[in-house]
Formats: C-alpha cells, sequence, structure tokens
C-alpha cells in the first residue's frame, strides 16, 4: 500500500496531500530508511517514524486498512510505540 494513503487511512493525517509533503519533504522513515516519495510502499511489520504534532510518531504497521473508516477501525490497524505509549503499556494502564 502506498505510503500516503496508509496514513491518510488510519488517520495519521487529515489529508493525502499532508501525508505527500511529509514523505516529499524527507521527514519519514520506514524501518529507519528515510522516504523520499510519497509512493512507498508499507508492508505489515513496518515501523513508521515521522513527526507529527509537535512530537515524534513512531507506528507499527499491525494490517492494511482497506478504507478510511471510523477512527477505532483505523487505530486498529497500527500500534504506537512512541515513549508515553510505551511506559503507559508496562505499567498497565
Amino acid at each position: 500500500m502506498r505510503l500516503d494513503k496508509f496514513l491518510w487511512f488510519v488517520r495519521l493525517t487529515k489529508t493525502r496531500s499532508v501525508a505527500q509533503d511529509l514523505a516529499e519533504a524527507r521527514h519519514l522513515r520506514i524501518d529507519g530508511r528515510v522516504i523520499e516519495k510519497a509512493a512507498a510502499c508499507v508492508r505489515i511489520g513496518n515501523t513508521l517514524t515521522f513527526p507529527l504534532h509537535d512530537r515524534v510518531r513512531v507506528i507499527r504497521v499491525l494490517a492494511l486498512p482497506t478504507r478510511r473508516g471510523p477512527a477505532p477501525e483505523a487505530q486498529a490497524c497500527y500500534a504506537d510505540l512512541g515513549p508515553e505509549n510505551v511506559s503507559q503499556q508496562a505499567s498497565g494502564d
């Protein structure tokens, strides 16, 4: 699946053009590799790292969505590996 489409489908970006701008500005990494094109391929198991809303997001792709559905459906497609979420999971919250 295209990177820009994935980010839009899972509601991490408001529009596909915002996702495209992130990729083309070289702000996105897939498994540590800098991405230059919005058409980069995203697969299940990939780890995406990118700046968004004044923080760095680190997510693992769990599933590839078929549409831009409701938020709970979108959030089931990735696991947030950011430092604040990892500490919450470790403490049992």
